[in-house]
């Protein structure tokens, strides 16, 4: 491989304080006492930059004239390395779909470095789909171009929707093709490959700890814990005990507040395995994930969850805590006792049921929490349900709604939200009054209309990444016109704006596409 000038300055601790793998073949196998397994990404035909995020360069130290050298996706393709990168893939294990899973790892991503800016700021660089790793079982380690525009997108997405998530900062196309099954059904074919660079401050997992646990590494096990609360927590302070505490604590509440902001705009992340559950409390490792169209607290976008559900939109919140005790149970051998894992456990409850309860209640617009508002919330969720209305739009049009009501049909300010006129009729009388009831509620906390539009357009966005419109920027770059993921990269960095001239974007789901491939439901192939 090369090396290119570049202008970053790399602190790559995690490889530098952490023992390493002693093997320094590239094949798969079981890691043993090690967090890390150095290895190279693969090289590629072509490397070509179809797209990038501008702040997220500058974010990390890259200039504009950066990204425009040929040498930016060469490095960010897998071609070459900047001086001072350290290429690894971690070791982690983690309990999928409820089951342990044993030894998993980064299969197909690569950890370039960890890059320090100039305000002293950590970010790693992270290739997904740079080649196989140790890890990478019976895979290739390569991603195809439609998943790779997904969590390119929905990364952005996130972070410009208040959502805590890792970032990204390139889209690589290869040249190659690569072969998958895309719905499992024996139906294998070649797609357009590429790579996406994702960041982050870190990219340690609950399952970096359950790993460990699972094989009795205790000592290593230990020295995670330190590591993770040294580098990543370090304004944690006391005795190593009190920081485990305090730390574990924090990641419960990170992890409470995360799946509130999820909750939040709709999002169903797909895959909620322990190996895919930050640390730090970041979204992470975006794959079949959707947002909710017509309010359905049962919907899950993994078509390989479709039988069980078991991470379907309304099970977030207890999913999360199911992971954080698997996390506690990986912890125990290392906190001097339980008591700190419990409270940890505690705080995640108490943390989440206060932030939700006060989302919802600005979701409403309203200012005070009492019996009568969280009544009018849930009468507003299941009439969401029962009359098929659209989640993100629901919300946006009753922002709008003035302080003065017509004498009748109210029902008709929300405009636009209804998939089934049939349901719609149904609960038209229902609905009516709840409405009207809302308005009065809304009204008699005092705030003038503007106030309370402001403050609810804060919190319900105008735009989400559909599924519908995110495949429709896949169709087309696939066809070979990149334009419309660069569209919408625009139209995502300002979501709670009203775009006037890409409002098509925010149009509910149509109905071809309610059961189109990559449209409702996608399956884990990428």
């Amino acid at each position: 491989m090369t090396t290119p000038r570049h202008t970053l300055t790399f602190d790559n601790r995690f490889v530098n304080e952490l023992p390493g793998d002693p093997d320094q073949e590239n094949r798969r196998r079981q890691v043993l006492g090690a967090a890390w397994s150095p290895v190279m990404p693969t090289p590629v035909a072509r490397p070509a930059v179809l797209a990038h995020a501008r702040d997220v360069a500058e974010l990390v130290g890259l200039s504009d004239a950066d990204v425009q050298d040929p040498r930016f996706a060469e490095v960010f393709g897998g071609n070459a390395l900047y001086p001072g990168m350290q290429p690894y893939a971690a070791c982690y294990g983690g309990h999928q779909f409820g089951n342990w899973a044993g030894q998993l790892g980064d299969g197909r991503a690569i950890t370039l470095g960890e890059v320090r800016n100039a305000r002293g700021e950590r970010w790693e660089l992270q290739l997904k789909g740079a080649g196989p790793t140790p890890y990478s079982r019976t895979a290739d380690g390569r991603a195809v171009l439609r998943s790779s525009i997904r969590e390119f997108l929905c990364s952005e997405a996130m972070h410009h929707l208040g959502v805590p998530t890792t970032r990204a900062l390139s889209l690589v196309t290869t040249g190659e093709s690569v072969v998958r099954d895309m719905f499992y059904n024996g139906n294998a074919a070649p797609e357009p490959g590429a790579i996406v660079c994702r960041v982050a401050p870190s990219f340690i997992r609950f399952g970096n700890f359950e790993i460990l646990a699972a094989r009795n590494d205790l000592a290593l096990l230990a020295q995670l814990v330190d590591f993770t609360i040294a580098r990543d927590f370090p304004h944690l302070e006391g005795s190593s005990d009190e920081k485990r505490a305090a730390w574990f604590a924090e990641v419960c509440a990170r992890t409470a507040r995360m799946i509130v902001h999820w909750m939040r705009v709709g999002f169903v992340h797909g895959v909620m395995n322990t190996d895919n559950m930050s640390i730090i409390g970041v979204t992470i490792d975006y794959g079949p994930y959707g947002w909710v169209d017509n309010f359905d607290p049962h919907w899950t976008p993994n078509t390989t969850d479709a039988q069980m559900r078991r991470y379907r939109f309304g099970q977030q919140p207890a999913i999360a805590q199911w992971n954080l005790l698997r996390l506690a149970e990986a912890l125990v051998p290392v906190f001097a006792n339980e008591d700190a894992l419990q409270a940890g456990i505690d705080r995640y409850s108490t943390v989440y049921i206060a932030e939700y309860e006060a989302m919802h209640a600005a979701k409403f617009g309203f200012t005070e929490r009492g019996a009568a508002e969280q009544q009018l919330i849930r009468e507003g969720f299941t009439l969401l349900h029962d009359a098929e209305m659209d989640f993100t739009r629901f919300f946006r049009a009753l922002g709008e709604i003035p302080d003065t009501l017509p004498d009748t049909n109210a029902v008709a300010l929300l405009g636009n939200v209804f998939y089934d006129e049939a349901r719609r009729t149904a609960q038209a009388e229902a609905l009516e009054a709840w409405l009207r009831r809302w308005h009065e509620r809304a009204l008699v906390q005092g705030r003038p209309f503007s106030e309370r539009r402001a403050a609810m357009h804060a919190v319900n966005p105008w735009f989400v990444l559909r599924n519908y419109v995110a495949q429709q920027a896949i169709d087309a770059a696939t066809a070979g016109d990149p334009s419309l993921v660069h569209t919408l990269l625009d139209v995502l960095r300002n979501p709670y704006t009203e775009q006037p001239a890409f409002a098509h974007f925010t149009e509910r789901r149509p109905e071809w596409a309610r059961h189109k491939a990559g449209c409702s439901m996608l399956s884990c192939s990428s």
